[in-house]
Parts: C-alpha cells; sequence; structure tokens
C-alpha cells in the first residue's frame, strides 16, 4: 500500500539531479556575488526620437538586480540546509561532508574516516540511497525538481 503512494525512483538519475544541486550550493557558498555596478558614463548612440513612454533609472535597476540575486542565493542554500537537517543524524553527515562541504571528497574517505564507527561500502551506499530518495521528494516538495524526470521507466511487455 505504501508504493501507491510513494514513487518508485530511478536511482541514477535521482543521484545526477541531485549532485547538480549540490554542486550549485556548493558554488553559491564559496563564490563570492559580485554586485553590478551602475555605468555613470555616458553614452554616444544613435536613438530614434520620439516617445517610447519607457522610463529608464539604471541605478535603481541595479540595486534592485543585487538585492534580488544575493537574496535568491541565500533562499537557495537555506532551503537546501533545511531540507538536509530534516534527515536522519547519519544520512546528514553523509550529505555534509560529501556533497555540501568541498568538492574532492571521495566516498571511501566518509565510509572510513568520517563515519565513527566506519561503514561497509555497502551500508553507506544504502544510507546514500536513503537520503537522495528523502531529499529528492523534498526538493520537489518545494518545487526545485520534478519527479517525473525520476521516475523509474517500466518496461513494457508487449
Amino acid at each position: 500500500m505504501m508504493n501507491d503512494i510513494l514513487p518508485e525512483l530511478d536511482r541514477r538519475a535521482t543521484q545526477a539531479t541531485l549532485e547538480g544541486l549540490f554542486e550549485k550550493y556548493r558554488i553559491y557558498k564559496t563564490i563570492t556575488f559580485m554586485d553590478k555596478e551602475t555605468s555613470v558614463t555616458a553614452s554616444y548612440t544613435d536613438r530614434p526620437h520620439g516617445p517610447t513612454n519607457k522610463t529608464s533609472d539604471a541605478t535603481a535597476s541595479t540595486a534592485i538586480h543585487n538585492v534580488h540575486a544575493t537574496a535568491a542565493r541565500a533562499a537557495y542554500c537555506n532551503m537546501i540546509d533545511t531540507v538536509v537537517a530534516r534527515l536522519s543524524d547519519r544520512e546528514q553527515l553523509l550529505i555534509q561532508e560529501r556533497y555540501l562541504k568541498q568538492d574532492d571528497v571521495f566516498d571511501y574517505k566518509i565510509y572510513n574516516h568520517v563515519f565513527d564507527p566506519p561503514v561497509s561500502k555497502d551500508t553507506y551506499s544504502k544510507i546514500r540511497t536513503r537520503a537522495f530518495y528523502k531529499l529528492a521528494l523534498a526538493l520537489a516538495d518545494r518545487g526545485l525538481i520534478r519527479l517525473e524526470q525520476l521516475r523509474k521507466k517500466t518496461v513494457s511487455k508487449a
């Protein structure tokens, strides 16, 4: 009965999608946002005469962009942090250490050196699969991913 409610997801597609989201998270966390600056030099371009009925305020549009871009990055990172915080302790540890902190961390380092006591490769894989499934459902609920793209393809026997 539970399988009727929860979708069956393609493990590889789910992992690839989530790793892309985590990459974006790491980029947002590590690379500072460069504010746009307003051009104060007059531009000498040929402009057609007549009313365009459009008001232009370069300073205001630049300020709005700077505020919105920074807020969007912070909101994205907060959403990922919130979703990961709802996982079990072992799942949280795995996701944070493997995917959210640095680029060059490998699975074997996590299951041999970070987990205390260390776990086997198979146990690590089970924990990761369970965490990815939960994360996919939670992030789909928040509109970051689409579950239809991650559903397991069924082979029809015709």
